[in-house]
């Protein structure tokens, strides 16, 4: 059994992705679960910058006291698996652009997602020659639209239609909602905890788990960090990361305080480690409600 926490390594790691990590560590140091810290790294993999920006994000969790069971696992190493997974479901090739997607599907789903309409289902040869010679396919799994319903620890439950979504973009990288089952089937992974941003798309991943193998795991997506105008955070809004607050005198231990008082853990200046606060963690006191970093 195990938890994990999956940065990007596009930027320094912002207070509400902190935050998340901190959840994400009591939550699976509580079940008695092994922590697992994955770079997904598909995105950047070209990107210079990105080993160093991993090694900032290592670093700042290690400063407010999570630590990692095992080393980190880098999705740009594993390309084979998903290889063999796109190899082992049925496929086709797609050449729709985003807005041709657009103009074609229904009314948005959640977090402005439109349902893939089919257009290249059920193409024939000939028309995939023909499309091949003007873009590049992209690959999508044909699910026969299946419903699949998911429990999430603080949302309950979500259902929702299963489109034929992308598993290997049409650039040959995976796509994430691929790259991220593979990694967690693979990895033992039973507990998912991330921001609620996400939580739409945990249908199609537990549909896509069940048709590699595995089991669905316990979801538990987590409230967003907002700034005063309730805009989702960004660097744009200050001094959001260690690195800037410590520029301004805020040290890691100062910063672990003022997540565990957004979670309800702790006074606003009052010392902690993440070991006490996993004294007193309650899954379900966790505040419901996106915080505002002001």
């Amino acid at each position: 059994m195990a938890g994990r926490f999956a940065p990007s390594p596009t930027s320094d790691l912002h207070l509400g992705n902190l935050r998340t990590a901190l959840i994400a560590w009591l939550l699976a140091r509580g079940t008695g679960r092994a922590f697992l810290l994955r770079i997904e790294d598909l995105d950047t993999q070209r990107v210079a910058a990105a080993p160093e920006v991993a090694a900032r994000q290592l670093a700042d969790l290690t400063a407010l006291g999570l630590d990692f069971d095992g080393t980190p696992v880098w999705q740009s190493r594993r390309l084979d698996r998903y290889a063999a997974a796109v190899a082992a479901l049925d496929t086709y090739e797609c050449f729709c652009t985003r807005r041709e997607i657009a103009e074609a599907a229904s009314a948005p789903h959640a977090g402005g997602y439109r349902p893939y309409p089919g257009t290249c289902r059920d193409l024939t040869e000939a028309e995939r020659e023909r499309r091949r010679r003007v873009r590049p396919p992209a690959t999508r799994v044909r699910t026969g639209d299946a419903v699949q319903t998911v429990t999430d620890r603080w949302a309950g439950e979500l259902t929702g239609v299963v489109d034929d979504f992308v598993v290997l973009r049409n650039d040959g990288v995976p796509a994430y909602n691929l790259a991220v089952v593979v990694d967690d089937v693979a990895q033992g992974v039973d507990q998912v905890v991330r921001g609620d941003d996400l939580l739409s798309s945990s249908p199609r991943q537990a549909w896509l788990t069940r048709r590699l193998g595995g089991e669905i795991p316990e979801y538990a997506h987590v409230p967003l960090a907002v700034n005063a105008e309730g805009r989702r955070l960004a660097k744009r809004d200050g001094a959001v990361t260690l690195a800037d607050m410590g520029r301004s005198g805020v040290t890691p231990p100062q910063v672990l305080t003022r997540l565990a008082h957004s979670l309800g853990l702790a006074g606003p200046d009052e010392p902690v480690t993440p070991a006490l606060l996993l004294t007193r963690f309650d899954p379900d006191a966790l505040p419901r409600e996106p915080w505002i970093v002001a």
